[in-house]
C-alpha cells in the first residue's frame, strides 16, 4: 500500500462516556470531517475496535459507505482490547488469545462493513498470559485468510518486534512521537523499522492537542471530566514543559507560513523511517489545519530550535 504521510486518525469520533474519551462528538460532524480529509487527498484512516466501544469504526463505515470503491481510503484498525459493555468507563482488558483475537476481527470486519481490513494491528501487548509468540501467530493467520491484508503492532518495543519477526513479517509499527515524546527516535525502533521494511505509522504526533499553538493551561484546566487528557501527565506534571515546546513549535510553523498543527505533525515525518502520521480531527476546519504538514519539510536549525533533537537523515 502507498499512504499518504499524513493519516486521518479517528479515535476522538468514538465520541464520550468510556474510558479513554475525548467527550461528546456529534457523528454527522465526525462523517464531514473523514470527508474533508478525503477531498485533500488523505488516503488512509486509522481506527481501533475499543474507540468508542466500537462506535469509532461504525462511523467509518458510514462516512465510506456509499463512496466509490476506487475512491475509498485505505482503513486501517486495531484489535486485543475487550471492553465490558455493562461498564463502559472501565478500561479494556488486553487479551491475546486466539479467542479473544478471532471475536475482535470479526467484529471490526462487521462494523466497518468490509470483507477483508488493510491492515489489522495489535492494539497493546497482551496481559492476560498469551504469549506475544501466539498472538502474533493469529495475526499472521488471519493474513493467510485473506480477512486481514496487513499486519501490525501497536506500543510494542524492540526486542518485541524481533520476536515477531522471527514468525511473520511485521508489515507496521504504530508507536507514539512527537516533539514533547521523542522516544522512538533514541531507542532503536526507527532504525529497525528501515532494516526490516517495516512501515511506521505514528500517533499523537501533535501531543494530543498540546502543539497545535490552542492550548492553555488555563483550557487544560477546564477540560471536562471525561475528556481522559485531564488524568494524563502530560497535561499535568509535565504542562509546562510541553507547552514550552508548544510555543517553539509555533515560532518555527510562523516561520514557514503554516500552523501549529501543521509543524508539529512534520516534525514527525523528518525522521527517516516514518512512513506516516497518524492525525486527528474532529472537524472539517482542523483537518484543513494541518494538511499542510504532508508538504513541509523543517530543517536542521528547526529541529535545534524546538527539541534541540535533530534528525540522523543519513540512513541508507
Amino acid at each position: 500500500m502507498h499512504i499518504t504521510t499524513v493519516g486521518l486518525g479517528s479515535w476522538a469520533i468514538g465520541g464520550g462516556d468510556w474510558a479513554f474519551a475525548w467527550g461528546p462528538q456529534d457523528d454527522e460532524v465526525s462523517i464531514a470531517t473523514i470527508h474533508r480529509a478525503i477531498e485533500l487527498g488523505v488516503n488512509w484512516i486509522d481506527t481501533a475496535a475499543v474507540y468508542g466501544l466500537g462506535h469509532s469504526e461504525e462511523v467509518v463505515a458510514r462516512a465510506l459507505r456509499d463512496m466509490p470503491e476506487g475512491d475509498r481510503p485505505f482503513v486501517f484498525t486495531k484489535g486485543g482490547l475487550v471492553w465490558d459493555d455493562a461498564d463502559r468507563r472501565a478500561r479494556a482488558a488486553r487479551r491475546g488469545s486466539p479467542e479473544a483475537l478471532r471475536a475482535g476481527v470479526e467484529g471490526s470486519l462487521r462494523r466497518l462493513g468490509v470483507d477483508r481490513i488493510d491492515l489489522y494491528q495489535m492494539h497493546w501487548p497482551a496481559e492476560d498470559g498469551t504469549p506475544l509468540e501466539e498472538y502474533w501467530s493469529v495475526f499472521a493467520a488471519l493474513r493467510d485468510e485473506g480477512k486481514v491484508r496487513s499486519i501490525g503492532l501497536s506500543n510494542h518495543g524492540l526486542a518485541e518486534l524481533e520476536r515477531a519477526e522471527a514468525i511473520a513479517h511485521v508489515d507496521s509499527l504504530q508507536p507514539p512521537f512527537s516533539a514533547i515524546r521523542p522516544d522512538i527516535a533514541h531507542d532503536g525502533l526507527l532504525d529497525w523499522c528501515v532494516d526490516q521494511g517495516t512501515g511506521v505509522i505514528v500517533y499523537s504526533p501533535m501531543g494530543s492537542g498540546l502543539l497545535t499553538g490552542a492550548f492553555t493551561a488555563e483550557r487544560v484546566a477546564g477540560l471536562p471530566d471525561d475528556d481522559w487528557r485531564k488524568s494524563s501527565p502530560d497535561f499535568g506534571e509535565r504542562l509546562d514543559r510541553n507547552l514550552a515546546i508548544g510555543r517553539a513549535i509555533a515560532d518555527v510553523a510562523a516561520r514557514h507560513g503554516v500552523s501549529p498543527a501543521s509543524a508539529a505533525a512534520a516534525w514527525t515525518l523528518g525522521f527517516p523511517g516514518v512512513t506516516g502520521a497518524i492525525v486527528g480531527a474532529r472537524r472539517p476546519e482542523q483537518v484543513d489545519g494541518w494538511i499542510d504538514a504532508a508538504g513541509l519539510e523543517l530543517d536542521d536549525g528547526d529541529y535545534a530550535e524546538i527539541t534541540g533533537l535533530v534528525p540522523a537523515r543519513d540512513i541508507a
